[in-house]
């Protein structure tokens, strides 16, 4: 059987702990390989070799980073479907959607290319009788990232390739249900000349977790994942005196007002509900439909989601791939399951779905859900699967009141043709993240992405400008230097003296 070891240095290093973690082939439902599963030690021998190395690579040059960087950015595109091989064997997803992934991770790599303009200082000259002042953007030192299992690839790259690009150095933690993604990223990084050292991955459950937050020599804690994870992140290492970026949970609303584009609308809505088979914190899980367009717009995307094709996702006909382990799977099943029972009308009911030949794999169908209570816990929770819960609102403002109550604030998004209500939209809504007439808005790689609410935990967005000024810390310098003419100077440079 395959084992996944740490790469700690610039080399992969075998488990010493003795515990495996079982990574599994979601389609098939078998065991394909182990995951070595960090101790304490081995989380405080990778964060040492990431302090020493801080020594040389925080006083590299921006020449000497960017060049890395972007001979890193030219290897990522020469394997991108070597990594999505990797996503999809271990998570499931269909290749489009591993492709996908690895190219929004690139776009936080060629971010990280142009660092050199993104971390210019600022001067101001003579603010007193030759005095300047400048401000400037040092790295914090060692870093860490925790990574969720629903992007392998592309969250850990909203995180390193900023951090290394800053001067700082960098453990990952990714998830242990597919963790080989990881270890491919950083033996690129190698490749492409990152010194050794520079980026780790440490593979481990929550006892590397709790060793990454309590370690004194990391500075800093990049987060995504679910809410109450987040939060607990946010508090134990704030605890700890670390700065933290947590991203947490969603319920992501689409509000269809009745002038909008229905066939569009619904499109968006299959997509952006089932797409990655709902396993994604970007994933619109709500539609909330205004005025009498509900029944219209729920056999619309009713048509649309009977006709997605369910199968594995090395199978180029496939649109939606298994679930990432069998215990996610029966979760999200249970919320279908006890939908009528609170309340909805079950349109479509994907539980109970299998593909010929892989009866043994993580399948479920698409679920439709319709006149959803707001009391209901399907729609409460974040289910995080192919789940699409329709709910019903007489207007505009009951609308955007129903989203607002919302304890989540990660995305959310408005269809219509009117442009007066998506500029009202767009302010009034309580969320980090805001399309219009877009149903997935994840902001391109030079605009930050986070929530509000209980989406996010800390003061700072990832990626983007708040993404570089998590991973920095700014220092102002106030500079007097008397006059060549004033008085002895040491060196004789041909003043006149004023007596």
């Amino acid at each position: 059987m395959k084992t996944v070891n740490h790469w700690i240095g610039g080399k992969t290093v075998e488990g010493a702990s003795g515990n495996y973690g079982p990574v599994t082939d979601p389609a098939t439902g078998e065991v394909t390989t182990q995951v070595a599963l960090a101790s304490a030690a081995e989380v405080d021998a990778a964060v040492q070799v990431a302090k020493d190395a801080y020594q040389t690579w925080g006083q590299s040059s921006l020449a000497a980073r960017t060049k890395v960087l972007f001979a890193y950015r030219a290897l990522l595109d020469a394997n991108r479907d070597a990594i999505a091989e990797l996503i999809t064997a271990e998570h499931g997803k269909v290749h489009s959607d591993a492709l996908g992934e690895v190219a929004r991770g690139l776009e936080i790599v060629e971010l990280a290319c142009g660092i050199t303009t993104q971390l210019k200082g600022e001067l101001s000259t003579s603010v007193s009788s030759r005095v300047d002042v400048s401000s400037i953007r040092q790295p914090l030192g060692v870093v860490a990232g925790i990574t969720p299992f629903n992007f392998p690839a592309m969250v850990p790259m909203w995180m390193f390739p900023l951090a290394v690009a800053c001067g700082n150095t960098f453990i990952l933690k990714p998830s242990e249900k597919d963790p080989s993604a990881a270890n491919k990223l950083a033996e690129l990084a190698s490749e492409a000349g990152l010194p050794a050292g520079v980026l780790n991955v440490v593979h481990g459950d929550k006892v590397a977790v709790d060793a990454l937050l309590s370690h004194p020599d990391i500075a800093a804690v990049s987060f995504v994942g679910s809410t109450p994870i987040a939060r607990h992140i946010h508090t134990t290492a704030s605890a700890n005196g670390k700065r933290v970026q947590a991203l947490g949970g969603a319920k992501n609303h689409m509000l269809v007002l009745p002038d909008a584009d229905l066939d569009a609308a619904a499109d968006a809505a299959v997509s952006a509900a089932y797409g990655s088979a709902g396993e994604r914190c970007m994933a619109i899980s709500a539609v909330v439909a205004v005025g009498s367009i509900g029944d219209e717009l729920v056999e619309k995307i009713r048509e649309r989601a009977e006709k997605i094709k369910v199968g594995p996702g090395n199978n180029p006909d496939s649109e939606m791939g298994p679930l990432i382990t069998a215990a996610h799977r029966d979760k999200v099943a249970s919320y279908v399951k006890g939908a009528a029972d609170q309340g909805a009308d079950v349109i479509l009911d994907g539980t109970g779905y299998t593909v010929d030949g892989f009866e043994k794999g993580h399948w479920i169908g698409l679920s439709l859900l319709d006149n959803v209570k707001t009391d209901s816990d399907a729609y409460r929770d974040e289910i995080f699967g192919p789940v699409l819960c329709v709910l019903r609102a007489e207007t505009y403002e009951e609308g955007v009141a129903l989203i607002n109550a919302s304890p989540f604030g990660n995305g959310t998004a408005i269809f219509t043709r009117d442009g007066g209500a998506a500029r009202r939209f767009q302010l009034e809504i309580e969320a980090g993240m805001v399309g219009v007439n877009v149903p997935i808005p994840v902001p391109v790689g030079y605009h930050s992405f986070g929530g509000w609410k209980d989406s996010l935990f800390g003061d700072h967005h990832i990626y983007g400008n708040d993404g570089i000024h998590f991973y920095t810390r700014g220092k102002v310098v106030t500079t007097r230097w008397p006059d060549p003419s004033e008085g002895h100077i040491g060196v004789d440079l041909g003043f006149p003296r004023n007596h």
